[in-house]
């Protein structure tokens, strides 16, 4: 902003009205180095990235990732005060775009619209106390959820109600809580997944269908079709067989198939 002098101003205003807020740090880290607690940690971050990303595949106006550093103020980009969420989704944004982390002041104030920690013994206390106080109070995040993959039963999840903060979700007859931001269940599966078998954190959809992994997806396609194949190949060995059976009936009456 430029400020023109005149014969009434002095340079004691003009330097006043040239002011200017100070701008965001630019000098941004995004990997402090540190890994997830276990390769379990890590399967199960990217089954709830990847398996969105599969639901809502034919979608771009979502972003989702994992284990990235949300930046939102000035004071903690300086402080490293580093946050990460494990699993976090944002709405309506351009899912195209490319991001090294999520930063606040770079995507029109947006902050995540769910967020899940996957908790540790180490860090359950932090999950459940510090953190939640922040996506609640700072980043206003509608639906948290907080879970370890080594214990079955530890699925938490809270809603945001615009007076009275976050109050926590009731599970259905299954266990599982209603992620209202993205329309699913959050649940548990039994099963093997890149090579571990253990209780993952899945999404359902409202009739009760697990959300299904790309690969799972595929798996799935190809058996429908080897279905469909096989009913196709039915239907034909049927046909022929009711072919066969009226050209006998033609032949007991004298009759040539072939010359009809």
């Amino acid at each position: 902003m430029s400020v023109e002098l005149t014969a009434n101003t002095s340079p004691e205003t003009a330097t006043e009205t040239q002011w200017e807020p100070p701008m965001p740090p630019t000098d941004l880290i995004f990997d402090d180095g540190e890994p997830l607690e276990s390769n379990r940690h890590r399967i199960a971050m990217n089954v709830l990235i990847r398996s969105l990303q599969q639901a809502w595949s034919d979608r771009h106006d979502f972003y989702t990732g994992g284990n990235m550093f949300i930046y939102y103020s000035s004071e903690q980009a300086r402080n490293r005060d580093f946050r990460g969420p494990d699993f976090f989704a944002v709405l309506d944004v351009d899912g195209t775009t490319e991001r090294q982390g999520w930063v606040v002041w770079q995507e029109g104030g947006r902050y995540p619209d769910v967020i899940v920690e996957l908790m540790s013994p180490s860090t359950a206390r932090v999950d459940q106390e510090t953190k939640k106080d922040i996506y609640e109070q700072i980043f206003r995040t509608p639906d948290y959820f907080v879970f370890d993959p080594f214990v079955a039963n530890s699925l938490q999840g809270w809603h945001l109600e615009s007076s009275q903060g976050y109050q926590p979700l009731v599970a259905n007859e299954r266990g599982w809580l209603w992620c209202e931001s993205l329309g699913f269940w959050l649940g548990t599966w039994s099963g093997t997944i890149d090579r571990e078998e253990a209780i993952w954190l899945r999404f359902y959809d409202t009739q009760g269908s697990l959300v299904l992994l790309p690969e799972e997806a595929a798996q799935q396609r190809a058996e429908m079709a080897e279905q469909r194949a096989e009913r196709l190949a039915q239907r034909a060995e049927t046909a022929e067989q009711r072919a066969e059976r009226l050209a006998e009936r033609l032949r007991s009456l004298g009759l040539d198939p072939e010359e009809l």
